[in-house]
């Protein structure tokens, strides 16, 4: 059974969910749920995965220069949208990184944090299809997430954004 969400109890607040990957909505989905933290006095959180399913099939070495190389890249991603929610909201972002199968690693954190509320993500503006985190929830994942999900339309404009949140 899903753990029950604490987020209007006394001590707790409401915490928006973004995962932060490579992709270009990435940003939609940030500059919303910064905004929509904002505007409710909420949190927001960042949760950073690196894949490593490659690595293991490197020498020694070569999958730890990998790890490194990966944990640095989804820092320095996690980092740079801290400082854009900060920027477009003047919300204090937490961030969080994690290793692994990004559906697993986003079911972990929602179930561990019971005041993260809404999962915030945003689809593609182009034609390369939804994405591995929306295929993962059209295929099921969303069945066992005890929070609703708000989808961000790629192409939306910061002003637009804005009317919205």
């Amino acid at each position: 059974m899903p753990r029950r969400r604490q987020s209007l109890e006394p001590g707790h607040r409401r915490k928006f969910l973004v995962v932060v990957d490579q992709s270009a909505e990435c940003d939609r989905a940030v500059y919303f749920a910064a905004r929509r933290a904002a505007r409710t006095e909420g949190g927001l959180v960042l949760l950073g995965v690196i894949d490593l399913e490659d690595a293991g099939s490197q020498w020694l070495g070569v999958a730890e220069l990998m790890r490194a190389e990966a944990a640095d890249a989804a820092q320095a991603r996690l980092d740079h949208y801290t400082a854009r929610a900060r920027s477009v909201a003047g919300v204090e972002a937490e961030g969080v990184l994690r290793a692994g199968g990004l559906a697993g690693e986003v079911a972990g954190l929602i179930e561990h944090d019971p005041d993260i509320a809404v999962l915030v993500l945003a689809n593609g503006a182009g034609d390369e299809g939804p994405g591995p985190l929306l295929a993962a929830l059209a295929g099921g994942l969303w069945l066992r997430l005890p929070v609703p999900i708000t989808i961000v339309p790629g192409t939306l404009s910061d002003a637009e954004l804005e009317a919205l949140s």
